[in-house]
């Protein structure tokens, strides 16, 4: 790849690491200021972060609000400050069994458009600040309910009755669910275990997929070697990155010319429901569109790239 690198790059995050982390090491190996992600992990969180390298950053807006799907391991039988594994125990109810029938009833009623509280350790802004920092300073901070989507909340394997370190006993599960953006899954395992009148908490979280991008195409930051990742070969162009994500249009080369000006063209097909994407006749990205009517209206024009 010649010139500075553009398009998608979607990296498997390490454990222990923070999103901004993996755009500090991307930056230095891509040797660029111009990377973005879209959408960040908590640090105890794994896998899918898609990160925007150049031109890429534009696509970004368009992926932060992409359902998502995780595999996770809930906690049951005991509340935490942070509603994962990273904060102080709350409360030790514990959970020697569950009654099957009560699980699956609790599992329904978390899913389908859910009025859901964020957690309070969040990024979310209170008055200008991260929810996050003013709990660290002692405040009681209470979020607004949201309404989310769960698509899908299933539980993958056998319950696991084991005794936590402090000696209460608890109840592990194993789920994979998929969300609308917005869904916090640590909100999701502290609600589960109230409707269940334990209490619960997130153990693990892997992010598998956002959008279209799923983890066949994530990369490691470095190999089983310690080599570092070679970015330009990692990325996936913004030709492809865009007609993996957006309906795709293709426009002769005078609509080309007239979307790079800012004018609307008139393009073939129904109106798609959101955004799309033009190409030119060679496969080049040319730019973000709405269609309304048969006609594209440019949002984001792109550079001339492949």
């Amino acid at each position: 790849m010649s010139g500075p690198p553009a398009g998608l790059l979607v990296v498997d995050k390490p454990a222990g690491w923070t999103s901004h982390d993996v755009v500090g090491r991307v930056r230095r190996l891509a040797g660029t200021r111009k990377v973005g992600h879209a959408g960040t992990l908590d640090p105890m969180a794994t896998g899918v972060l898609v990160l925007g390298l150049g031109p890429g950053t534009r696509l970004l807006t368009y992926l932060v609000g992409c359902d998502k799907s995780y595999a996770a391991t809930i906690r049951l039988g005991q509340s935490t400050v942070t509603d994962d594994a990273e904060g102080d125990v709350l409360e030790r109810a514990g959970a020697r069994s569950l009654d099957p029938d009560a699980l699956a009833a609790a599992i329904a009623a978390l899913t389908g458009a859910v009025s859901q509280v964020p957690s309070a350790v969040s990024a979310i802004k209170v008055d200008g600040q991260r929810a996050y920092a003013r709990v660290r300073a002692g405040e009681d901070v209470e979020l607004r309910a949201r309404e989310v989507v769960v698509h899908r909340f299933d539980v993958c394997g056998p319950l696991r009755p084991i005794e936590a370190e402090d000696g209460t006993a608890v109840v592990d599960l194993d789920v994979e669910v998929d969300v609308s953006s917005g869904t916090y899954v640590r909100a999701l395992a502290r609600d589960l275990g109230r409707r269940l009148g334990t209490g619960g908490h997130l153990v693990a979280l892997r992010r598998t997929r956002v959008g279209a991008f799923g983890l066949d195409v994530a990369h490691a930051l470095a190999d089983a070697d310690g080599a570092p990742l070679d970015v330009p070969s990692a990325l996936i162009p913004l030709a492809a990155a865009a007609r993996a994500h957006f309906p795709a249009y293709d426009v002769d080369d005078e609509g080309v010319s007239a979307l790079r000006h800012g004018r609307t063209v008139a393009v073939a097909g129904e109106d798609p429901a959101g955004p799309a994407a033009a190409f030119a006749p060679d496969g080049s990205f040319v730019a973000v569109i709405e269609v309304m009517g048969g006609r594209a209206r440019p949002t984001v024009v792109v550079p001339d790239v492949p």
